[in-house]
């Protein structure tokens, strides 16, 4: 392997005892790890490298996760995983809300975060390799969603940053338009059944989806509600090829 084909890891934790010795057994695993013991270091370093793929506590000091993980949401599409140490379901939620990828609560075994991280990157590099392919985009209504950069382009050519989450909920739901979607084939679709991931966050992915594509999000015209059956995109797709 060589230094440019070894994953980029980010580590965040205010815990020195926590930090270090992960870092090193992160290292041990074939990843590259940069760290960082606040949100103001990680932006800094975020700024500096190109990072894979972010590791983030959510109780810092200052800054939490959360609202790191906010902002990166806004700004880049790389992926998160949330380190917390409550394990109440509300807890989990708003990191998905927000735009986490995984979460991992403590104390935790680290190959458990090692396994998470590379289910992480291989969805990332799954995407990374429509590329190679050319790609293939999709359009609807005023929207084109394209595969090479997962984002969306509106009508006037500007771009719209997705989430993992987004962008793998959108692309299933373009991929078999008109069809109504389970959320448990979503969840399928989206995030695979090896994480510990609830029906309700297919409905906060949902949620986001609309905020960012439809001209009123609570009287939707394309992601639609089927009750009792789960969603679907209810509008026509086309399929483009690369040149498109």
């Amino acid at each position: 392997m060589t230094d440019s084909d070894t994953p980029r890891i980010l580590l965040i934790d205010d815990e020195p005892s926590i930090r270090e010795p992960l870092s090193e057994y992160l290292e041990s695993q074939g990843f590259a790890v940069s760290d960082a013991a606040s949100a103001a270091e990680a932006r800094s370093v975020l700024r500096a490298k190109s990072i894979d793929l972010v590791v983030s506590d959510i109780m810092m000091p200052g800054e939490d996760g959360l609202s790191l993980t906010r902002h990166l949401r806004e700004t880049s599409n790389v992926p998160v995983i949330l380190l917390t140490a409550r394990a109440e379901d509300t807890e989990r939620i708003i990191g998905l809300e927000i735009g986490a990828d995984d979460y991992v609560v403590k104390p935790f075994n680290p190959r458990e975060l090692v396994a998470r991280i590379r289910t992480v990157l291989r969805r990332t590099q799954a995407n990374g390799r429509a590329i190679d392919n050319g790609g293939t985009s999709y359009a609807f209504g005023p929207w084109v969603l394209r595969e090479v950069e997962r984002v969306l382009v509106d009508a006037e050519g500007n771009e719209v940053a997705l989430s993992s989450g987004e962008y793998h909920l959108l692309h299933a739901l373009v991929r078999h338009p008109r069809q109504v979607m389970s959320r448990d084939r979503l969840l399928d679709m989206v995030r695979g059944r090896e994480a510990d991931i609830f029906d309700r966050a297919i409905d906060n992915l949902v949620s986001r989806l609309r905020k960012k594509i439809e001209d009123d999000p609570a009287h939707p015209h394309y992601v639609k509600t089927v009750w009792g059956g789960g969603y679907t995109l209810a509008c026509e797709v086309r399929r483009l090829g690369p040149a498109s």
